[in-house]
């Protein structure tokens, strides 16, 4: 993910009437005489191909110019070149430096992915309490990742005790900001009653919230709660609906599951089946 600057901090250089030719022509002026933000912005210009031919290389230039300048997007855009490893060879440690500069700056996003190069021990050692930390300070400015990490730790154990009503908390805290992973285990857990009573009746709002969001595991759970009458009254139609629907985004066994509800339904059912499940991906 790119970080961009929005539009009101954008350097003398950008006029967002003129074209990104004109654009470039001056942020590059600009660049040259040492002013951070056109650098940071210049970079961008060659990271998107915007304005310019795409060239990871000369991004990764004028962002190291700006980001030895202080420039926190500029670190955190070079960073991630480095931990993707475009224009330059894949290089944690890099990222890690430049991670954490922006992180101890305040950048949220630089907070979630320091984090996770400490979890995953990627340019420094496997350190999870200080994941939890760099977690805890992203989730503070309510970034909804790390929210979803934080519950990810306490339902697994990861540096933490196991806590399922602690993972219940920050899952619930992402989902509510519309990350589909933490919707999809938030159901999971109401569905177990890990973490609080068994309540079929959440499992499904949240399931429900994550497959409109293209989670197929979700959209899978469904299908199998509809087909079983499982918190919900048993309907072979949206069973199959479901199904078709997690099939169609690449489930397998959903793709197996269909022909099984479909034996459960009427030549007309089944066509009303396969007609609401083509509307729900067309609005999605």
């Amino acid at each position: 993910m790119l970080l961009l600057s929005p539009l009101d901090s954008w350097p003398e250089c950008y006029d967002e009437t003129k074209d990104d030719k004109k654009n470039y022509t001056n942020c590059l002026s600009d660049a040259e005489k040492g002013d951070a933000s056109a650098q940071f912005n210049l970079g961008i210009m060659y990271d998107n191909g915007q304005g310019a031919k795409q060239d990871y290389k000369k991004a990764i230039k004028w962002y190291t110019q700006a980001a030895n300048k202080g420039s926190v997007d500029a670190q955190f855009n070079l960073a991630l070149l480095f931990a993707e490893g475009r224009g330059v060879e894949q290089n944690y440690q890099a990222a890690f430096k430049w991670y954490l500069k922006a992180a101890e700056a305040g950048l949220a996003e630089a907070q979630l992915n320091l984090g996770n190069l400490y979890i995953n021990g990627y340019g420094t050692e496997q350190d999870y309490t200080e994941a939890y930390n760099w977690y805890s300070k992203a989730q503070a400015q309510g970034h909804a990742g790390a929210q979803f990490n934080l519950g990810t730790m306490f339902a697994i154990g990861q540096g933490v005790a196991q806590d399922f009503t602690q993972a219940i908390f920050w899952y619930s805290k992402a989902a509510e900001q519309g990350n589909t992973s933490a919707q999809f285990n938030l159901g999971t857990m109401y569905a177990n009653g890990q973490g609080a009573n068994k309540n079929l009746g959440e499992a499904i709002l949240w399931y429900t919230k994550a497959a409109e969001r293209g989670n197929v595991d979700a959209q899978f759970n469904l299908a199998n709660m509809y087909y079983n009458g499982e918190g919900v009254a048993q309907d072979y139609i949206k069973a199959y609906m479901f199904y078709d629907i997690a099939a169609s985004n690449g489930d397998k066994l959903a793709d197996k599951n269909k022909e099984m509800a479909a034996e459960k339904l009427s030549v007309e059912q089944l066509s009303e089946a396969k007609r609401l499940a083509k509307i729900w991906l067309s609005e999605r």
